[in-house]
């Protein structure tokens, strides 16, 4: 089952043109990704690695392909567009990667998505793994900038704000032979589209999700929100972490971006939090997934 994306899902990517979303369009390809369209303004009629069509717009790409998610590899002056032509022309997700998309924007962005019927990723988040079944994962679906070969398809759901710790998790995990159903990375931006709640609200419906690791960072009240949902509505076990424990006292933001403000946001209410909702928290990332193996008995 797992959750958002499969196998068998088709991606466009807007910005596959440029040195930065090329790379990760060819390495999802070479993931055995379905990638059935690129969207570049000017440069439709054109392919991408011989194979994969370019398109002037992204309506024009979803109706000659079918394609139902859009990757956003767009300069930030112009991904909040970007995110909304998508919308606009039918996807069901869209997966921003861009980092550095200006508040105001991602603020009309939010604006105009509310009744859209679509999901937003992001932005600056590191995207989506659902692992294949073959050699290093291979034959899977991975949007973004993930490294494809550490995963194993299997049944841990994985939910971070940073994406180099969602990397670090899913290289322990698999170290341990425990597989992946999805990996999200959900970005730690001010103004994002899903947050760890949504996502642990998909993870506890997946019937193939049987394990959950949830990890966050100072800032924001999302893990406290997610903790306080699990405790009285999901049964499957959970590990935790959150990064910042160690900043020096007085540090006010997250890497992502989060604020710590009100007494609240700070990593030691996280922690208890997740504590007093039976989650078995890490006490460094070195550690996030024995604290599964630990939170599974």
């Amino acid at each position: 089952m797992a959750i958002l994306v499969d196998e068998n899902t088709k991606i466009l990517i807007q910005g596959i043109t440029g040195s930065f979303g090329g790379r990760h369009a060819q390495l999802s390809l070479d993931y055995g990704t379905k990638l059935v369209a690129g969207v570049t303004p000017g440069k439709g009629g054109q392919k991408f690695a011989e194979t994969v069509p370019i398109f002037d717009t992204v309506t024009d790409a979803v109706v000659e392909t079918g394609a139902t998610v859009s990757a956003i590899f767009v300069p930030p002056p112009f991904a909040g567009d970007a995110i909304l032509e998508a919308v606009d022309a039918g996807v069901d997700l869209v997966v921003a990667i861009t980092e550095g998309i200006p508040v105001m924007d991602m603020m009309k962005v939010r604006a105009a998505m509310k009744d859209s019927g679509a999901r937003l990723i992001g932005p600056n988040c590191p995207g989506i793994v659902t692992p294949g079944t073959g050699e290093n994962s291979h034959g899977g679906c991975r949007i973004g900038i993930a490294p494809g070969y550490i995963h194993k398809r299997g049944k841990v759901g994985v939910v971070s704000r940073s994406g180099t710790l969602t990397y670090e998790a899913v290289y322990q995990l698999t170290s341990l032979g425990l597989g992946q159903s999805t990996c999200v990375g959900i970005g730690g931006d001010p103004i994002n589209g899903t947050s760890h709640l949504d996502v642990l609200k998909m993870f506890n419906d997946d019937p193939e999700t049987e394990a959950i690791i949830m990890i966050g960072e100072i800032g924001g009240t999302a893990e406290e929100e997610a903790a306080a949902w699990a405790k009285e509505n999901c049964d499957k076990p959970i590990a935790g972490f959150i990064a910042g424990a160690t900043a020096p006292p007085g540090r006010r933001m997250g890497h992502a971006g989060a604020i710590v403000s009100g007494g609240k946001g700070t990593a030691e209410a996280k922690i208890v939090a997740m504590q007093q909702a039976g989650i078995e928290v890490a006490q460094n990332p070195s550690d996030m997934g024995q604290a599964l193996v630990r939170a599974m008995g």
